[in-house]
């Protein structure tokens, strides 16, 4: 482990972060053009497991990327990834292509003055650090949803990405992809063809909870005391961190130590929609109430009014007063039907154009324009998450400060807003 982890402390700066909430600072235009806009941009990995392979696949088939670095804490993910890597550029020119570096320090590749940008797909765990290290080295940044595993490490990230002025993307994908549903369905709600927005309500599944599992031998070739980083130490589990080359995604995600259940997997994707939908990428909620005797699950209020309930039949419903909206990646339907009819006219709201996330974020890595879904969007949907899951813990009624990014008068809850974390990974 290098001496650059432990130059600061990470809680303290975390809890300073998170007392002044800037409205979406990195929406400022990062002007900073790269020299050779003609040359590929050169990324490494950080995290290549099943969602780290689908990225390095996708960017794999861009003329415009090279990939030169990739990072595994299991050897047998890394050399794979590696593999696929060397098998992509194997024919070119060496002058073009000298080798992909394989390696388990995350450290090896931010450091890299070659190397323009990475993407992060470690468990939600490991998303502040690299981000954090990788926003100080000048590397652009994209990294998975749930973008934190906290609320605090969140306000850092933006707060980085800012001052080093990178570009980030956080892939919350449903804003650019799944057949335009989910863009279709937030232009509709902002057009108002659904009347005033009453109610919300997000088809997810349920809050984290401790990890109870049992001590297993660790295998050869993993890393496990690096995969933990900053959480608690506990003795392995292959749910936790499959074994070789996994085609399925990990426990960990039902895990508090490391991430926020259902509610914050697929949570993070839809009640990202939602907050995009209210026009509230730069705030939340100001309430949290568990449910109660009857209720089907935890309520969010807004400011204006608008409850947002966690459970539904489909992944996003929109409920107004002139009609209904439900929308899921497969299909988006309406009540009434005339509503998905008539179309959008040129003068009416339209979101950011965006059909390809990788892509947008490549684009505007060349551009230095925001991406369509930057660091404080990330944040503020994971935000959304982490919210429920302390609800779902303290099982009572929570008040929420969005701007303040702090519960009113609730030390109890707002010591769950962050984490220390272990003394070695504190940066």
């Amino acid at each position: 482990m290098s001496g650059s982890l432990s130059r600061r402390t990470f809680l303290g700066s975390l809890t300073a972060g998170a007392m002044a909430v800037p409205l979406l600072p990195e929406l400022q235009a990062a002007e900073q053009p790269r020299k050779s806009p003609s040359e590929r941009i050169t990324l490494g990995f950080i995290g290549v497991g099943t969602m780290g392979r689908g990225h390095l696949g996708g960017f794999l088939s861009m003329p415009d990327v090279q990939v030169v670095a990739v990072c595994d804490v299991v050897a047998e993910r890394r050399n794979d990834a590696k593999k696929m890597v060397e098998m992509r550029y194997g024919k070119e020119k060496k002058s073009e292509f000298k080798g992909c570096l394989a390696t388990n320090n995350f450290e090896d590749i931010i450091k890299r003055k070659d190397i323009d940008a990475v993407v992060i797909a470690t468990p939600d765990h490991w998303h502040a650090i690299p981000c954090i290290l990788a926003a100080r080295e000048g590397k652009d940044i994209y990294c998975e949803k749930p973008l934190t595993h906290n609320i605090a490490e969140g306000r850092r990230i933006v707060t980085e990405v800012a001052r080093a002025k990178i570009i980030f993307q956080t892939g919350s994908q449903q804003r650019s992809e799944f057949g335009n549903r989910f863009r279709l369905a937030v232009e509709l709600v902002r057009n108002g063809r659904i009347g005033k927005i009453k109610t919300i309500r997000i088809g997810v599944g349920g809050p984290n909870v401790p990890c109870n599992l049992p001590e297993q031998a660790i295998p050869e070739g993993t890393d496990w005391d690096r995969w933990l980083g900053p959480a608690p130490k506990r003795g392995y589990h292959e749910e936790l961190c499959p074994k070789g080359v996994h085609h399925h995604f990990p426990a960990w995600r039902r895990y508090r130590e490391y991430a926020g259940g259902g509610l914050a997997d697929m949570g993070a994707h839809h009640f990202d929609i939602a907050q995009w939908a209210l026009d509230m990428d730069g705030s939340g909620p100001v309430e949290i109430i568990p449910p109660q005797k009857g209720d089907t699950g935890l309520k969010y209020v807004y400011a204006n009014g608008v409850e947002m309930f966690h459970g539904g039949e489909a992944d996003c419903v929109f409920v107004g007063t002139e009609g209904t909206i439900r929308v899921s990646r497969g299909k988006i339907e309406s009540d009434p039907a005339e509503i998905l009819k008539t179309p959008i006219g040129a003068k009416e709201f339209h979101v950011y154009p965006s059909s390809n996330h990788r892509k947008n974020w490549i684009e505007c890595v060349r551009s230095r324009k925001q991406t369509i879904c930057p660091a404080e969007v990330g944040h503020r949907s994971a935000t959304i998450c982490h919210l429920g899951n302390i609800g779902y813990q303290l099982r009572r009624t929570l008040k929420w400060d969005p701007v303040k990014e702090q519960f009113v008068d609730d030390a109890a809850a707002n010591k769950l807003t962050t984490r220390e974390p272990r003394p070695m990974w504190k940066i």
